[in-house]
Parts: structure tokens; C-alpha cells; sequence
């Protein structure tokens, strides 16, 4: 019996295990469409009954406000890809960054976005493992490069720059600087790290093959 239930278990955690990705890509997904659905689409309703469209005022096309939206991004993409729409844009982030609130979030923001966008050297060049909360446990971290500047200088030495995120959610954690020496860098690639950290050790990559 006892061996019956653990096939039964075995089974059911093999579902879920692949299961789980396909339904979180499908809520996240969900997610995104009905807020840019949300966001434009009950306005264009109200523009097209202003215009005469005979609908009434419940009325909205599934998928009407994610097209409006796209196409928003995208004239906002080529108005500033030339040189009146970099000019607009300037001023208008120099305006933003002297508003004392709004210019701390519009600034994070600019940050994420633009260290996404910028891939290569800004984005996480390899796994590691740091010797962290004490002595004898190990968390994997992200090196995302050397530590420059005034904090370089004044500790000495050579340090880098890891991220150490937190479980399930790997976006989140905590940035440190630590010496070279004091990391075990790992022959895993970054996405193996990340899936291994999703999954709280339950996906673990294989180790380097031996000659």
C-alpha cells in the first residue's frame, strides 16, 4: 500500500513540476492582456460612440486596448527615434527629475529598464557561491561585475559586484560587494542558477563532466 501511495506521489509531483511553468507563463500572460485590455480599451469605446459608431456604452472589442496600446509605444518609439523627438525627451526627463517624489520612482524605473536593455556587461556574467548567513551554509548569487569607485578604494582589494536574490522570486535580494576570494565561482550558467533557485533545489544542473 505504502508503495502505491509513493508511485502515486511521484507521479502527481512529476504533473505539477511540469504543470506549474505553463500555468504561471499563462496567468502572467492573462495578467498583461487585461490590463493593457483595461487600459485603453473602455477610452476607444467612448471615442468611437463620440464619433457616431452606433455601440453602446458596455460595449468594448476584446483585445481593442492592447492594440491601441502597442500602437501608442510604437509612435512613441518613432517620434523619438529623430532628432526633434530626442530633443522632446530630454526636456521632458529634465522636467520630471526636478519634481522631488516622482523623480526617485521615474529614476529606479529608468535604471531597470535601461540595465535590461542594455544586456552584456550589465546584466549577471556568472553563479557563484558565497558563504552566507554564517560559516558552513552557502547561497548561490549573480556576479554582475567588479566594484569600482569609492567603495573599491576604500575597502582595497579586488571586489565584485554579486546579487544575492531570495527563493522563489529571484528578482528580489540583495546587492553586496565581496572579495574575489571569498566567492566559489560555478561552472553552471546563469539561467541554470535561475532555474535552480525557482525551484528551491529541486532542478539541479549537472556538475562539470570530468575527464
Amino acid at each position: 500500500m505504502r508503495t502505491v501511495f509513493l508511485k502515486i506521489r511521484r507521479i502527481f509531483l512529476a504533473g505539477l513540476l511540469v504543470s506549474l511553468p505553463l500555468v504561471i507563463t499563462i496567468v502572467v500572460f492573462k495578467f498583461a492582456f487585461e490590463t493593457l485590455d483595461n487600459l485603453l480599451g473602455p477610452l476607444i469605446t467612448r471615442l468611437l460612440i463620440e464619433l457616431g459608431v452606433p455601440i453602446v456604452q458596455t460595449f468594448q472589442v476584446p483585445g481593442l486596448g492592447v492594440i491601441a496600446t502597442l500602437a501608442i509605444v510604437f509612435f512613441i518609439g518613432l517620434f523619438t527615434t529623430n532628432f526633434l523627438g530626442r530633443k522632446t525627451l530630454k526636456i521632458g526627463e529634465w522636467v520630471v527629475t526636478q519634481i522631488p517624489v516622482i523623480r526617485s520612482v521615474y529614476s529606479g524605473a529608468k535604471q531597470i529598464i535601461d540595465t535590461i536593455a542594455a544586456g552584456g556587461s550589465s546584466n549577471f556574467s556568472k553563479v557563484a557561491l558565497v558563504e552566507y548567513p554564517r560559516k558552513g551554509l552557502y547561497c548561490l548569487a549573480f556576479i554582475t561585475g567588479e566594484t569600482k569607485g569609492e567603495a573599491a578604494e576604500r575597502v582595497g582589494g579586488d571586489l565584485i559586484n554579486i546579487f544575492l536574490p531570495t527563493t522563489p522570486n529571484p528578482t528580489s535580494g540583495f546587492y553586496l560587494m565581496a572579495r574575489r576570494e571569498d566567492l566559489i565561482e560555478m561552472d553552471m550558467t546563469v539561467e541554470d542558477g535561475i532555474k535552480m533557485l525557482m525551484s528551491g533545489g529541486l532542478v539541479t544542473p549537472n556538475g562539470p563532466q570530468k575527464p
